[in-house]
């Protein structure tokens, strides 16, 4: 959704704040904000659109359009320093928007300030009983200058404020006030030693430096300052100072906890050379699937692969007693699963169901104790798995959270964690983290069968042997990825897309199809192959492209003849598989991946559709990292 960040230290806060903000420029991008105190009042400045525009606003100067992103941060900065009228003050907040209430405009940008201003606060997520408030606010005089949500809470924590003469009670009250999943950080004009923050539902760390704090929605944006951080638990609060840190529950009750060191460092976070972060993540696919993979595969003294071991989980004897898996997940992760459920089915011979998790808490689904419940999430703060996760454990359900985010909510939720250690993700359209999420679910596969005793050793060594040549095979189609970069170059201006597959490959269809249409605005659909006959064939015309995804062997002849069907109607038609000799003269392009069996091509098949995608983007002038109307974590239903 949204990104907040906050700096209480000894140094100018602006310059800080924008350069936290560009690392959170991912989370929101119509328009941005930061408030400093100046030491003797809180100046807001805000303006619509990119961070590029915000700093233009500030300093008058333009910023040339084709800066990089780290020339980009140089340049502004060193603008501040030069004018320095508006960034003197050592405590500030900021916030980079992805609109939910009120369209884009500086008006409706952050921060929000009470009618004095003496106020000002950023948020994250949504206030969902925000229109009664507004009401009664309103006839108690209190004039709104925009239409969101988040104006209700400023204008709230002013009218305690007065109440209770304390700002830390008044922020604790309107907490019991306000309904919804929100991060806030908040500043007072009469408070100038200090940031309150709190969250519910939406994620915030603190970062602990050296006569300086931190707060933001993501650890990149603090990356740079200390890899000490806090991560603020669910219904927490706390109020930082330039020398520590207090934390509290909504209670008002003071908590202690410990703070986690962050491993990776802030140069993961960065392009290194690539264009976009996308490619980027794409080409770190081996790397990311080999360090997931490494630690969980236990070898014979022959180096053999043998078994699966994942030190975070404790739930061996409820996979050998469970009935059923129940997946849950949202968009990417949701087709992770898809995968997931042909490889228990197919691996552990189990019972899977698959569910979005914007559906699954609210058709009263049936369950049952025995049941192991799976949520992923790349971010671990998707709201909709998070309830999903929330109403199983209710049900008394065994939890799995496959999640990328150390510290985050499901990991801490759930009762047990497998983390893809794929390194940040910072691209909004998800790469690297679907791959780790597909091997993490056939790992567990693996490991469930064995268990259960549906997956003899033999198998389960066959497997492990070939999971662990999956990262070498997608170097292989990286190294070939010149091929897709022409065909998309000779296809991106296609009206209608359609990635057809059978099985597993149906299954990838799905991925692929959201990827396209996330970073190109391509219109992009995906559906067994089967169901061609069955309505979409009316689409096909000259101006469609079909993406036929075959790593089956047995069904080459059923999905050769689905490509004949849209080629005769006038589709051009690639082909993504490990056999281009099955599809001679039904195809116009075949783009070859390693061998592999059927049971794990998933991972390999993917690769090419997410270049397409990217390729796609570019060639029609899109950001690939930032596509409109889309954010990285959805915190908010």
């Amino acid at each position: 959704m949204c990104g907040i960040v906050g700096y209480i230290g000894n140094k100018n806060a602006a310059p800080i704040l924008i350069k936290a903000l560009k690392k959170l420029e991912y989370r929101g991008y119509d328009s941005a904000g930061i408030a400093v105190y100046t030491g003797e009042e809180i100046l807001v400045q805000k303006a619509k659109g990119k961070l590029k525009n915000l700093g233009e606003k500030i300093t008058g100067q333009l910023i040339p359009e084709n800066l990089k992103d780290d020339d980009f941060t140089k340049f502004e900065i060193s603008l501040y320093e030069k004018t320095g009228d508006f960034v003197k003050g050592n405590l500030g907040i900021g916030h980079t928007r992805w609109a939910t209430h009120g369209e884009p405009s500086d008006l409706n940008s952050h921060p929000h300030t009470n009618m004095e201003g003496s106020i000002s606060i950023v948020h994250n997520g949504i206030i969902e009983n925000y229109a009664d408030l507004k009401a009664k606010l309103q006839s108690e005089g209190i004039v709104f200058k925009s239409q969101t949500d988040t104006e209700v809470v400023v204008h709230l924590i002013d009218k305690y404020y007065k109440e209770e003469k304390d700002i830390f009670k008044a922020v604790l009250k309107v907490l019991h006030v306000i309904e919804g999943s929100y991060a806030l950080g908040v500043i007072c004009r009469d408070y100038p030693d200090r940031i309150i923050c709190c969250r519910k539902e939406s994620p915030l760390v603190i970062g602990l430096g050296k006569g300086e704090n931190f707060i933001a929605s993501d650890v990149p944006a603090i990356l740079e300052h200390t890899r000490e951080v806090y991560y603020l638990g669910e219904k927490e609060l706390a109020v930082l100072y330039s020398d520590h840190v207090d934390l509290f529950d909504f209670e008002g009750n003071k908590i202690i906890k410990e703070p986690s060191h962050i491993d990776w460092d802030e140069k993961a976070a960065e392009k290194n050379g690539y264009p976009h972060f996308m490619i980027k993540e794409i080409h770190e696919q081996p790397k990311g699937l080999t360090d997931t993979m490494r630690p969980r595969i236990i070898h014979d003294g022959s180096g053999k692969p043998t078994d699966v071991y994942f030190e975070e989980s404790s739930m061996d004897e409820a996979w050998k007693n469970a009935d059923r898996v129940v997946i849950t997940a949202c968009g990417t992760a949701y087709h992770a699963g898809v995968v997931a459920k042909y490889a228990f089915e197919r691996i552990a011979r189990m019972k899977v169901d698959v569910d979005v998790a914007s559906e699954f808490r609210y058709r009263n689904p049936i369950l049952d104790k025995k049941d192991i419940f799976i949520v992923v999430s790349q971010s671990g703060e998707t709201a909709d798995t998070l309830s999903a996760l929330r109403l199983a454990k209710q049900n008394g359900l065994k939890v799995v959270a496959i999640t990328n985010c150390v510290g985050s909510t499901v990991s801490r939720e759930a009762d047990d964690v497998i983390y893809t250690l794929a390194g940040p993700e910072i691209a909004v359209a998800s790469t690297k983290a679907y791959t780790t999420q597909i091997l993490c679910m056939y790992l567990l596969a693996i490991k469930a069968g064995k268990l259960r005793g549906t997956l003899s050793d033999e198998e389960a060594t066959k497997l492990l042997a070939e999971l662990e040549t999956i990262p070498a095979k997608i170097q292989e189609i990286l190294d070939g990825k010149d091929i897709i970069q022409k065909f998309a170059s000779q296809q991106f201006n296609k009206d209608k897309i359609f990635y057809i597959g059978r099985l597993f490959d149906s299954a990838t269809s799905l991925e692929a199809a959201l990827k396209l249409k996330e970073v190109s605005y391509m219109h992009s659909e995906a559906f067994a192959a089967g169901e061609l006959k069955h309505g979409p064939i009316a689409l096909i015309d000259t101006q469609t492209l079909v993406v036929a995804i075959a790593s089956e062997p047995d069904l080459y002849d059923k999905i050769g003849s689905n490509m004949v069907e849209v080629k005769s109607r006038g589709a051009t038609v690639l082909v993504i598989t490990q056999d281009e000799k099955a599809f001679e003269g039904k195809t116009n392009q075949v783009f070859k991946i390693p061998e592999c069996s059927s049971t794990l091509a998933s991972i390999l098949t993917v690769i090419p559709a997410q270049l397409l995608a990217y390729y796609c983007a570019i060639l029609k002038g899109f950001d690939p990292d930032k596509p409109k109307n889309l954010a990285k974590s959805v915190t908010v239903e």
